[in-house]
């Protein structure tokens, strides 16, 4: 019923979550629903209609942990952790029903929120492949990448 009632975008959304990251080095931009999105650098905001999950990077985490936000000289990282805060306070605004907020680190126990929704291209099995600072999904499900490798090997063999 609610697919029916909303527009383009958030039906959409409905159906594949977006992901945007938030970093130093660049403007927020989309990022793959893919594990490798996560970085100790970066905060990362999901959402998925009915839900917003704020990531905060293992590092980033540790250096809001911290309180460099309240120091005058580390101004560029408060804007960096208010940019997400306010893109979701937007999104809360125009939606009905509200959607719940979760505001979460890296290792966390509300990770799973945002861990739950990415593709598992690294999991237990090829972890020692994966990059430093990013995290692993312990699953058996195969990855998106590894879905399509078959479904071609059995549409050309038939």
């Amino acid at each position: 019923m609610l697919l029916n009632r909303e527009n383009i975008t958030n039906a959409a959304v409905m159906i594949q979550p977006s992901l945007i990251s938030y970093s130093f080095n660049s403007l927020p931009q989309p990022a793959l629903l893919d594990v490798a999105s996560i970085s100790a650098d970066r905060i990362l905001l999901l959402d998925s209609y009915f839900s917003i999950v704020i990531f905060h990077g293992m590092t980033i985490a540790q250096w809001r942990n911290m309180g460099y936000q309240n120091q005058p000289e580390h101004q560029a990282f408060a804007q960096l952790l208010q940019a997400p805060q306010d893109d979701a306070q937007m999104i809360t605004r125009e939606r009905f029903p509200v959607p719940r907020l979760v505001v979460c680190d890296q290792h966390g126990s509300q990770a799973r929120f945002l861990l739950a929704k990415l593709n598992p291209s690294a999991t237990y099995n090829n972890a020692n492949e994966m990059a430093a600072g990013s995290d692993v999904i312990f699953t058996d499900d195969v990855s998106l990448q590894v879905f399509f490798e078959h479904l071609q090997r059995l549409a050309v063999q038939s």
